[in-house]
């Protein structure tokens, strides 16, 4: 139900837009997240942000470089990433919640799609 897009190997410093569809089921009054998970670590959060939009939050390991946004009306979420940097290289995952709001925990998130791998050279 969550198809995340938008991956890629791009160079230090460069840019990538990740891109998060839902298709079969609306999930407009979630709140979603994108986490990313390198080789050989734990999933980590990354951005989420609530139903409408009007609340966002991030870690700080990628706070002032990533910007997330979201069309209620297309189904979409958007993860702009800027300057990135070879530690940003994971697969990276969005993710629906149980419910409206924003979350960093992993457990209050239902819907998981099949992740993105992003590769940032140095």
């Amino acid at each position: 139900q969550l198809q995340a897009s938008g991956g890629g190997l791009v160079q230090a410093g460069g840019s990538l837009r990740l891109s998060c569809a839902t298709s079969g089921r609306t999930l407009s009054n979630n709140g979603m997240g994108w986490f990313r998970q390198a080789a050989g670590k734990e999933r980590e959060f990354v951005a989420t942000i609530d139903w409408s939009g009007g609340t966002t939050s991030y870690a700080d390991s990628v706070k002032g470089r990533s910007t997330i946004s979201r069309d209620r009306a297309k189904n979409t979420v958007i993860l702009q990433m800027n300057n990135l940097k070879p530690e940003d290289t994971a697969v990276y995952y969005c993710a629906a919640a149980l419910f409206g709001g924003p979350s960093d925990w992993p457990r209050n998130y239902r819907y998981w799609g099949q992740g993105t791998q992003v590769t940032v050279s140095s």
